[in-house]
């Protein structure tokens, strides 16, 4: 059977390995001088996203949520919050990002993204989902690395120390 720590360290590397994905997503969408997103420019950014969200999603899933309550303690109770938060509001940012979408693919603008259309326009309620995608993304983010920092930490004081 594989050591408790050997789970551990795939673990930390499967979340450390998300990150890159993450960044590069984001940088996919946010190095662009205009608003429009064409619908190859979605599919690549959700193509390099979804592996970071399988690579943190999986070990908290298939590990570490399992073994939270034998080892409940402060740092753990903290560690568990933390990570609840970004799911939160990942899904809180995917509520946006769902009617944001119906909306462009209805109006077309994934095939022919006109440069002239405001956003805005398209549905009265498209500046509220677009920051639920923006405060979603963002505090995922946040919470994110704060939970990762703290499971981090969690690894050495268990394992290295």
């Amino acid at each position: 059977m594989v050591s408790d720590g050997v789970v551990a360290a795939v673990a930390l590397v499967l979340v450390t390995a998300s990150l890159p994905f993450y960044l590069y997503g984001a940088w996919l969408i946010l190095d662009r001088e205009d608003e429009n997103v064409s619908w190859d420019l979605l599919v690549r950014h959700l193509s390099v996203i979804l592996p970071g969200l399988v690579l943190t999603t999986g070990p908290v899933v298939l590990w570490m949520a399992p073994r939270l309550l034998d080892q409940l303690t402060g740092l753990s109770a903290v560690h568990a919050f933390l990570g609840l938060q970004a799911y939160a509001l990942l899904l809180f940012g995917l509520t946006g990002i769902v009617r944001i979408f119906q909306v462009k693919r209805a109006a077309d603008m994934y095939r022919d993204p006109e440069e002239h259309v405001d956003l805005n326009d398209l549905h009265e309620h498209m500046g509220a989902w677009r920051g639920r995608l923006r405060i979603g993304v963002f505090g995922y983010v946040v919470f994110w690395l704060l939970a990762y920092l703290v499971g981090v930490y969690r690894f050495y004081l268990r394992y290295v120390a």
